[in-house]
C-alpha cells in the first residue's frame, strides 16, 4: 500500500499536434513536449517524418508518439485520437496546423485546387475541432491556425484566405459553444515566417522584401510561432475566442 504522506507527482498535459512532422508543427511539437507535456505527433502521408519527431523528443527525456490519419477523413482521426488516449490515458491540447496553401490569382484558380484546400483546410478543421471538443479534458485548449494574409490580401493568396476566415469564424464560435468546459479556443495567425513551404520558389529579393516588411525587420521563425502555441496551451487560461496575429508587427 502506498503512502498517502508521499507526494505524487501529476501525469504530465497530452497533446495532439495535427501536421506535427514537419515544418511549424515539428517545433510546436518539441516546444511543448519541453515544456513537458507527452505529445502525439500527427502525420498524414509521411510516417518516417513524424517517428523522426518523435526520435528528438524520447532522446531529449520527453514523451511521444507518432498517429496518421487524413485531418478530413473522420473515421481516420477518430482513430488518432483513441490512440492517444490509449498511450497517453487523455488530451488536455490540440494543436491544428495541418493544412494545404495552394497559391493562385483567383481568376486562373483551377477549381478542383480549389476544392481540394477547402476540403483539407476547412473541413479537415470542423473534423479536427469536433474531436477535441469531444475529447479535451477540463482546463485545456483548443488551438487552430490561421494566417495574418486574411489582413493583409496579398494577390494570389485569395482561396487560400478564405479558407483560413472559415478557421476563424469557426475558433471565435467554438470558445463560446464550449462555454462551461473550462477549455480554451484560439486561432494563431502568422505571418512570413521561414518555413520550407513559405521559401520555396521565392527569389531573395521577394524574401529580404518580406522580412523588411515587418517593424522588427526580419521574417518569423518556427520557433516564433510556437511560443505562441505554448503560451495558449498552458498559462493562458484567460485567452479565449481570440484570433492571435504572431507577425512581428506586420500589421
Amino acid at each position: 500500500m502506498s503512502d498517502p504522506t508521499t507526494p505524487t507527482t501529476p501525469a504530465p498535459r497530452v497533446a495532439l499536434v495535427t501536421g506535427g512532422s514537419g515544418g511549424i508543427g515539428r517545433v510546436t511539437a518539441e516546444r511543448l513536449a519541453a515544456d513537458g507535456m507527452a505529445v502525439a505527433v500527427h502525420y498524414a502521408g509521411n510516417r518516417a517524418r513524424a517517428e523522426d519527431v518523435v526520435a528528438a523528443i524520447t532522446a531529449s527525456g520527453g514523451s511521444a508518439i507518432a498517429v496518421g490519419g487524413d485531418v478530413a477523413d473522420e473515421v481516420a482521426m477518430a482513430a488518432a485520437f483513441a490512440a492517444v488516449e490509449e498511450a497517453f490515458g487523455g488530451i488536455d491540447v490540440v494543436v491544428h496546423t495541418a493544412g494545404q496553401m495552394i497559391l493562385s490569382p483567383l481568376v486562373d484558380f483551377d477549381l478542383d485546387r480549389v476544392d481540394a484546400m477547402l476540403r483539407t483546410n476547412i473541413r479537415g478543421t470542423i473534423v479536427v475541432d469536433q474531436l477535441a471538443a469531444k475529447h479535451v479534458r477540463s482546463g485545456g485548449a483548443i488551438i487552430n491556425f490561421s494566417t495574418s494574409v486574411t489582413k493583409l490580401a496579398v494577390p494570389g493568396y485569395t482561396a487560400y484566405a478564405a479558407t483560413k476566415g472559415a478557421v476563424d469564424a469557426m475558433t471565435l464560435i467554438l470558445a463560446r459553444e464550449l462555454r462551461g468546459r473550462d477549455i480554451t479556443v484560439n486561432a494563431v495567425a502568422p505571418g512570413p515566417t521561414a518555413t520550407p513551404l513559405f521559401l520555396d520558389g521565392k527569389d531573395e529579393a521577394t524574401i529580404a522584401g518580406l522580412a523588411k516588411s515587418a517593424p522588427l525587420e526580419r521574417l518569423g521563425q518556427p520557433a516564433d510561432i510556437a511560443e505562441q502555441v505554448a503560451f495558449l496551451a498552458g498559462p493562458a487560461r484567460w485567452v479565449n475566442g481570440q484570433v492571435v496575429y504572431v507577425n512581428g508587427g506586420i500589421i
